[in-house]
């Protein structure tokens, strides 16, 4: 089937989903996570075949951990499904509304986009995260995963496609492309006028392909270069903790931190204790020369290292002589993803959020934070670096638009 003939029958299924009542969609997703259960075997032996293709393609170990999967995994994201379904629907929600001078009542509320087209890399999870949102926000989806992931994501949505079709809602609400060609991309991505809107979830490259190439509407997510910015009035023993936890919670997440600054004035009190930690977690450090002198274990940072989303257990560290410095580093090098202060200064983390431009500032937090379950939204689509329509974790209400409903008693202009 072309990518056309897939946008037209997702077109389609979103004029249910449209008008399909919360009770509805609720029931398809709680279908939709028991089937993920009942049928996780199968899930795991297509897994497993994409896994050992992956192996024998000589994928890193990041690729490999974002791709698989075990039985814990598919309890996880089936567990997400309930969890989305027990979220407020967006849709219908009015955003605001008022009565006119002239009598007209006029209300502005949120409606789905209709179709949404997600290209994303080796992340079976993303299959199941997008397509519940899409339908909890009353939106199809159109899934192009990788060609890694392949087996995977096939058996995943033939599990969620039965599971929507016996709970009464259309199954080409969700839909997988082609992963073998890249035709299918550039027809997903020439598909305007049937599908809404584009979401490319993965690294640099991909993403901007889609947002240079596409002539359907983006919705930008982007690479996290994350930095964790220790103050001269930071507490050591807190950013210690902070910056191990933001490097070594989960080395494969965009909102895992890249890149240290130590203030020079705390740096002889910090830098042995972090490196030490660092060690222990058989983390890599790439540093500058005042940090090279803590430890002969430390590699000689380069340019492209602070400029570096590792997405592997090393990580870039610099000595600044200010805040301002600081910034300016995170000016030069951040993706605008999410950037952190530790400091015990209100002074301080006030000018340090004033000043970072990005999705998301964590003051004496991790990095890890920035995600749309932690944010208590539920499973997200994706975490936007852009400044139109969405920024940070979008949820639910991201997948949706606004319409404006005016009402009148026979008014007249």
């Amino acid at each position: 089937m072309s990518v056309v003939e897939q946008a037209r029958r997702a077109r389609d299924a979103a004029e249910t989903l449209a008008v399909a009542p919360r009770t509805a969609k609720d029931a398809a997703l709680h279908a939709m996570a028991d089937a993920l259960v009942a049928r996780t075997p199968e899930i795991l032996v297509a897994n497993a075949t994409d896994l050992a293709a992956g192996r024998a393609a000589g994928l890193t170990s990041a690729v490999l951990d974002r791709l698989a999967l075990d039985a814990g995994r598919v309890g996880g994201i089936a567990e997400a499904l309930r969890q989305m379904a027990a979220l407020p629907d967006p849709v219908g929600e009015v955003v605001r509304g008022s009565t006119l001078p002239n009598g007209l009542e006029l209300r502005q509320v949120r409606v789905p986009f209709g179709v949404v087209g997600i290209i994303y890399e080796a992340r079976p999870n993303v299959t199941v995260d997008a397509a519940g949102i899409c339908l909890k926000s009353g939106n199809a989806a159109l899934l192009r995963g990788s060609s890694s992931a392949a087996q995977s994501n096939a058996a995943l949505v033939a599990v969620l496609r039965d599971a929507m079709a016996g709970a009464g809602l259309p199954a080409d609400a969700v839909q997988l492309l082609d992963a073998t060609s890249r035709d299918s991309v550039k027809e997903l991505m020439r598909a305007r006028g049937l599908v809404d809107v584009l979401i490319p979830r993965g690294g640099a490259s991909l993403i901007r392909t889609v947002v240079e190439e596409s002539t359907v509407p983006v919705i930008e997510t982007g690479v996290g270069n994350c930095h964790v910015y220790v103050d001269a009035a930071a507490d050591v023993a807190k950013a210690v903790a902070i910056a191990l936890n933001a490097k070594t919670q989960r080395l494969s997440t965009c909102n895992t931190t890249e890149s240290l600054l130590v203030h020079a004035d705390v740096a002889d009190a910090f830098l042995p204790a972090v490196l030490a930690a660092f060690a222990d977690a058989g983390v890599t450090v790439h540093g500058d020369a005042r940090v090279a002198g803590h430890s002969p274990a430390v590699v000689a940072a380069t340019e492209e290292d602070f400029a570096t989303e590792y997405l592997s257990a090393d990580i870039s560290v610099a000595v600044v002589e200010s805040l301002d410095a600081a910034v300016a580093h995170i000016r030069q090098y951040g993706t605008g993803h999410t950037e952190a202060i530790v400091t015990d200064s209100q002074s301080a983390a006030r000018e340090f959020v004033a000043r970072v431009d990005a999705a998301a500032v964590m003051v004496n937090a991790s990095t890890r934070f920035t995600d749309g379950g932690e944010f208590g939204f539920g499973a997200e689509i994706g975490i936007s670096t852009q400044k139109l329509h969405a920024r940070g974790p979008m949820g639910l209400p991201e997948l949706t638009s606004t319409k404006y409903v005016v009402t009148g008693d026979g008014h007249l202009r």
